[in-house]
């Protein structure tokens, strides 16, 4: 039809949600900003965390520029500094970080990157992009969401986990302050407000049950993978109850829109 030929994310008016708010691309930059800038600041903590296992500065400082997911880090030099060995550390840091490529799905076809930018762009598919790209209602927006997020969170993260290892050796044992917990703490609060509805709330609540009950009996990372049983799981009981036979009369003795 002629009158959907031009969009937002062409002409760059303001994005319209789904509920009529009309959003610009100045509230799309503060909200990535404030993701970014939030998350980015907690790698800090893995600076210190990863000096404390006994990586070097240029390790550390390595581990952020390439592999830039801050659950894989954390659960690579968590293993480490509890005496694991460094390839089933590898492996289970590996494991957390394939969620990534989940993400990258379904944001190459929200985000139809051109081919030469996508392998960059896949550096940045992360928890916190993913969250604020998917937040967005057009695509100029979830472009402009997605490249703010990444370059914000990329470059604190690498500048804090350098701040970081280099003030290891002032906060003396690491391990009291607790530091290996403050990005799954961030990622969590970021979560949270989006578990709207009930079933979302179940989902969350049952793979928070799912990974505490594995952890102690599988390596870094097995569990948080595993967790992910909890949707399919939530979603097939669903289907039975709405599917249950104390449903189909109601069902049945509905009209449709058409009087059939």
């Amino acid at each position: 039809m002629p009158e959907q030929t031009t969009s937002p994310e062409i002409t760059g008016e303001p994005a319209e949600t789904a509920a009529g708010e009309v959003k610009s691309d100045a509230a799309v930059v503060r909200d990535a900003l404030g993701v970014g800038i939030a998350v980015g600041l907690s790698g800090f903590a893995f600076g210190v965390t990863s000096a404390g296992s006994g990586l070097s500065l240029l390790q550390t400082c390595v581990l952020s520029l390439l592999v830039f997911t801050g659950a894989s880090q954390f659960a690579l030099v968590g293993a480490l500094a509890a005496g694991g060995n460094p390839y089933t550390a590898a492996a289970g840091a590996f494991f957390l970080g394939v969620r990534n490529a989940f993400y990258g799905l379904r944001l190459s076809q929200l985000l139809a990157l051109p081919r030469a930018l996508r392998p960059l762009a896949a550096q940045w598919v992360i928890d916190e992009t993913t969250a604020v790209t998917l937040s967005q209602p057009t695509r100029r927006a979830a472009r402009i969401g997605f490249t703010v997020t990444g370059i914000t969170l990329y470059v604190l993260w690498n500048l804090t986990t350098l701040l970081g290892a280099l003030g290891a050796e002032a906060l003396g044992d690491t391990d009291s302050w607790g530091l290996d917990a403050a990005s799954p703490a961030v990622f969590l609060a970021l979560l949270a407000p989006m578990l709207r509805s009930t079933t979302e709330r179940v989902t969350a609540a049952l793979a928070v049950l799912l990974a505490l009950g594995l952890l102690p009996v599988l390596p870094a990372g097995v569990p948080v993978l595993l967790s992910a049983l909890a949707a399919p799981a939530v979603l097939f009981l669903m289907g039975r109850r709405n599917g249950s036979p104390s449903d189909t009369p109601a069902m049945a003795a509905t009209p449709t829109e058409d009087g059939r």
